[in-house]
């Protein structure tokens, strides 16, 4: 019976140990970062690799990726500096350089992020007009980069691009610059055509100089041989 007990006790303790050990050993994945608490404080930041935790004491608080990642900034409405409503969207990629503060700089980075991007387009784009913005998109994209990588520098985060994928514009100004963009090539079809007849012309205007100085040649040179067999008077 006394053995039976101690096995028991022994048993437990073994159980107890396993959990513990369970509880405390963290392995951290390449390319990742934890955040130790300590008593509900920060206490330091594990990096990849295995870690031995202090038993009760101490608890993995957050995990982050250390990787890049992308982020989908929504389509919305955005008015341009010349008053056109334009349906835009886009992505950005960031990266996490700090991870103690991104875990306690900001609650949800990601959401953060993502209605800071929404804000900042529509503010970039509200000063650019619809001409630049479909022809300036390497601008446009730079700024919005300079812009939010400064706005998330306290969280400890790199945005590295950012980028506009789509522009939907209203279907009347669609049909606007379809009819400018056929009016163009109809303008340049006609100076082609012009500069060619002009080219034409002047070609046929040489040609007849040439002709007409040739035959004023052979009039002098028919002149001069009559004079030279004409027998003196």
């Amino acid at each position: 019976m006394i053995m039976d007990t101690s096995l028991i006790v022994a048993l437990a303790v073994v159980v107890v140990i396993v959990i513990v050990l369970f509880k405390t050993a963290v392995v951290v994945p390449q390319q990742n970062a934890f955040i130790v608490e300590r008593l509900g404080k920060f206490s330091r930041k594990l990096d990849a690799g295995f870690h031995i935790l202090i038993p009760f004491l101490e608890r993995v608080a957050y995990k982050h990726t250390l990787k890049e990642q992308a982020v989908d900034i929504a389509e919305q409405i955005c008015i341009t500096k010349d008053n056109v409503q334009v349906g835009v969207d886009g992505v950005l990629y960031l990266q996490v350089l700090e991870p103690s503060r991104a875990s306690y700089g900001i609650g949800n980075y990601m959401f953060a992020i993502a209605q800071l991007a929404q804000t900042t387009l529509r503010s970039v784009l509200g000063q650019v007009e619809l001409d630049g913005l479909l022809s300036e998109r390497d601008k446009i994209n730079h700024e919005l980069q300079s812009i939010l990588d400064k706005q998330t520098d306290p969280w400890g985060i790199k945005i590295s691009a950012v980028e506009v994928k789509h522009v939907d514009l209203p279907q009347e100004m669609q049909r606007a610059m379809a009819r400018q963009a056929e009016a163009e090539r109809e303008r340049r079809s006609k100076v082609i055509h012009a500069e060619g007849e002009f080219q034409a012309s002047q070609k046929l205007a040489d040609a007849a100089g040439v002709i007409s100085k040739e035959s004023g040649a052979l009039q002098l040179r028919f002149l001069q041989t009559l004079t030279e067999i004409t027998p003196a008077a």
